[in-house]
């Protein structure tokens, strides 16, 4: 994946209607990828979460090489995942914000091991995206 919706925006570009299921996918992969080495070490459970998580997503299917590199990926160059974060999180609606945050959960649990570096990556993510808890838990009108 080359991050290229990502890095237009980060130029100044606006996200047009045609590139937003581009932009969700790689904020999606972004952050999942990013999440399993929260901890420094990556299990190939997180790594089949991922798949899962975004075949069901996307539609797509990723290898683990594909998410190893996002992990890694020249977005980690320009800007720090919180930046793009930011810079991308009023190009997504409530819904996609939720359900990053419920992959997310999904992938820092597949490990069976849940530790305070993951808690903080989910912490910041959340308040990144600027998510609150009525919207994490569906207690939206």
């Amino acid at each position: 994946m080359a991050f290229g919706n990502v890095l237009k925006i980060f130029g100044g570009s606006s996200a047009s209607e045609e590139i937003q299921p581009e932009l969700y996918k790689e904020v999606l992969l972004t952050t999942l990828a990013r999440a399993s080495k929260a901890d420094a070490n990556i299990h190939f459970s997180e790594i089949e979460a991922i798949q899962q998580i975004m075949q069901r997503e996307t539609g797509q299917e990723f290898t683990e090489a594909d998410i190893r590199k996002a992990s890694w990926s020249e977005l980690n160059e320009s800007a720090n995942l919180h930046k793009y974060l930011r810079s991308v999180r009023g190009r997504l609606n409530d819904e996609k914000k939720t359900t990053i945050l419920r992959a997310l959960v999904d992938v820092i649990k597949s490990d069976t091991e849940i530790n305070v570096l993951e808690i903080d990556f989910f912490n910041r993510v959340a308040d990144t995206l600027r998510v609150t808890p009525t919207e994490q838990f569906g207690l939206t009108t």
